[in-house]
């Protein structure tokens, strides 16, 4: 794909909750933030041009959470493309608190999710979330309450549709007797294909997908591992990378899924955009998947 017609259009289209268009590579803002998703970015300024030159490359879909920071990203979202164009969908989650780098404790009581809501609402300057995602289940608590919460939240039209992170088959639908639930967002990867499992339910009920740690952070890149040997030789035939297949994979692996790769760094969302235009034929994915597969799983 040539420069000047870099675009995530060319990933295709999803309907998240059958109303709610999106380009199906999308970006992830995790990594904008300090390491373990703790503090201030190492450098705002180009934080705030990664954000503003996604949707200059056509991503319409913007993860992200109240834990990234925690609210710095939610923040830097709203500082670079505040207001926001037409058809920009932010999706962000709630029920996750972080006690410092990489310390997270699970909080799904009613009380605090509606006010990550409100403070949501407030730091990313909106009337409603397009998508608001639990971050966890919390064992502690009740599904019940804590979707009621989001539920109650959803009919004040505070948000438009509620997603689920880390979960299997029988948490969604134990959850679908509560709310409508319109996308996953799982652990998932050429080289991480724990939630196979749940990706086939997503596949039969048309829900979308969002694969998290879509280049299994990094280990697809190591020289020493069979994948990344086997990902280098088709990278070196399509003169692309291999971050660049491992997203591509994902794209071509099921029409529900919607990657998410994230970067604090422009050179590499562009990389990882060329990803959407990136065609191999079914005997080299073939070939690619067996490679991956001769692996232990994560």
């Amino acid at each position: 794909m040539s420069a000047h017609s870099l675009s995530a259009s060319a990933s295709g289209r999803f309907l998240i909750g059958g109303d709610l268009p999106v380009h199906r590579l999308g970006y992830g803002t995790m990594r904008l933030v300090g390491d373990g998703a703790w503090g201030e970015p190492t450098d705002p300024a180009e934080a705030h041009r990664v954000l503003r030159r996604s949707v200059e490359l056509g991503v319409n879909l913007i993860d992200t959470a109240d834990a990234y920071g925690p609210e710095i990203a939610e923040r830097l979202i709203a500082e670079a493309l505040y207001p926001y164009p037409a058809g920009l969908v932010i999706a962000t989650k709630g029920g996750i608190t972080r006690q410092g780098p990489a310390k997270t404790e699970v909080v799904g009581r009613a009380g605090y999710l509606i006010q990550c809501v409100e403070m949501s609402l407030r730091r990313l300057k909106l009337d409603r979330i397009d998508l608001y995602q639990l971050h966890r289940i919390d064992p502690r608590t009740p599904l019940e309450e804590s979707l009621g919460a989001l539920r109650r939240m959803q009919e004040q039209g505070k948000i438009r549709h509620i997603g689920l992170s880390e979960v299997a088959p029988a948490e969604i639908e134990a959850a679908r007797k509560i709310v409508n639930i319109v996308t996953i967002q799982n652990r998932y990867s050429l080289a991480d294909r724990r939630h196979e499992e749940t990706l086939a339910w997503c596949e039969r009920q048309g829900i979308g997908f969002l694969p998290w740690y879509p280049i299994a952070a990094g280990k697809l890149l190591k020289p020493d591992n069979p994948s990344a040997q086997s990902l280098a030789r088709f990278a070196a035939r399509h003169s692309a990378t291999a971050a660049q297949l491992s997203l591509a994979w994902l794209l071509q692996r099921s029409p529900v899924l919607l990657p998410i790769p994230g970067t604090s760094k422009v050179a590499h969302l562009e990389e990882n955009i060329t990803a959407a235009g990136l065609k191999l034929s079914a005997e080299e994915w073939a070939e690619i998947e067996e490679g991956a597969a001769s692996e232990p799983r994560g």
